[in-house]
């Protein structure tokens, strides 16, 4: 199963680029860049990936991606994750950075621009995998910060597939970045959004009805809301789910008590993905696999899961039809 598992064409919707950033990674920067860490080795680091809750998470994730300064590092971040995906039967895979993260550090827009493009076409060359990149805006800044970044990032419109929300979500509702989805919009650009992770249900429907969103990262906590739930099921809006994720941020305590199969049952669409793969266990395969020893599905579920994330994948509908008749065959 493990080895059917990995042959299946999976397409990854929910990656955090910055999280992808490994031990080892971050310390050959860091030598590179001349940035000091206050860790002594890849140990220490990895022992620091003991988190209590989200906030405690985003502590060590921005400590970490103060290595990354060059349009080079970028390109290295991506490749290697993008490799090791590869190598995990991934043949898609939509990522998102946080531009407002780096511009506080002095590096400019076109550094992740430029980096993270090379990588995603160098991995089309090299691997024949399709990529997509979504801008994300940190929730928990002020959103004419946000504005003023969408209006910045005028040059890279053509390659932005999408704009998101992500970072600390409790008491950042998605209502105070209204004006800045809707800025995306009129550019056409199309737009996510994190909800229902640490925050309500009722962040879920906001996002959908304030922000327009066509896909909902995370959304776990939608069955404190039937009458979203019923939403959710009539118009198959996405939840791309990351399961490790939620475990290790404490949303559940364990696999077994995660809500997915529930959410399921109850006709929402979900996709499996792995957020940030270097501090919550593992890749989309890792998350797979959990599931399989969680829930015990069979391969007609996760076919189907594998699917789901496909029909909503940013990319060509010609590379949609190969990746599902890939999919029809396994």
């Amino acid at each position: 199963m493990k080895t059917w598992l990995r042959e299946l064409p999976k397409v990854e919707l929910h990656l955090h680029i910055e999280g992808s950033l490994e031990p080892e990674l971050m310390f050959s920067l860091a030598a590179r860049n001349g940035v000091d860490l206050p860790y002594a080795s890849v140990d220490e680091v990895r022992a620091a990936y003991d988190f209590s809750d989200l906030q405690s998470f985003l502590a060590l994730y921005y400590q970490g991606m103060r290595v990354l300064r060059t349009e080079q590092d970028f390109h290295d971040l991506a490749m290697a994750y993008l490799g090791r995906a590869h190598e995990d039967g991934v043949v898609h895979v939509e990522l998102s950075f946080d531009p407002q993260a780096h511009l506080s550090r002095g590096v400019e827009l076109a550094v992740p621009f430029e980096g993270l493009r090379r990588a995603m076409r160098q991995a089309e060359r090299e691997w024949g995998m399709t990529t997509a990149l979504i801008m994300s805006f940190l929730r928990d800044r002020e959103a004419l910060e946000a504005m003023d970044v969408l209006e910045r990032a005028a040059p890279w419109y053509e390659v932005i597939d999408a704009v998101g929300l992500d970072s600390a979500e409790v008491g950042n509702p998605p209502a105070k970045f209204a004006a800045v989805f809707e800025r995306a919009r009129e550019l056409g650009i199309a737009r996510v959004a994190h909800a229902g992770e640490e925050g309500p249900a009722a962040y879920i429907s906001e996002a959908l009805d304030v922000l327009d969103i066509r896909r909902i990262d995370h959304g776990v906590a939608c069955l404190q809301d039937p009458q979203l739930v019923a939403r959710l099921r009539e118009t198959q809006i996405p939840l791309t789910v990351c399961p490790l994720s939620n475990m290790r941020l404490k949303v559940v305590d364990r696999m077994a008590d995660h809500p997915l199969p529930a959410i399921i049952d109850q006709g929402v669409k979900v996709t499996l993905n792995s957020d940030d793969p270097a501090y919550f266990g593992g890749g989309v395969l890792d998350n797979y696999l959990a599931c399989l020893d969680a829930f015990g599905w069979d391969r007609e579920m996760f076919k189907r899961l594998a699917g789901n994330a496909i029909d909503v994948a940013f990319m060509p509908e010609s590379r949609r039809s190969e990746l599902l008749e890939r999919l029809s065959r396994c």
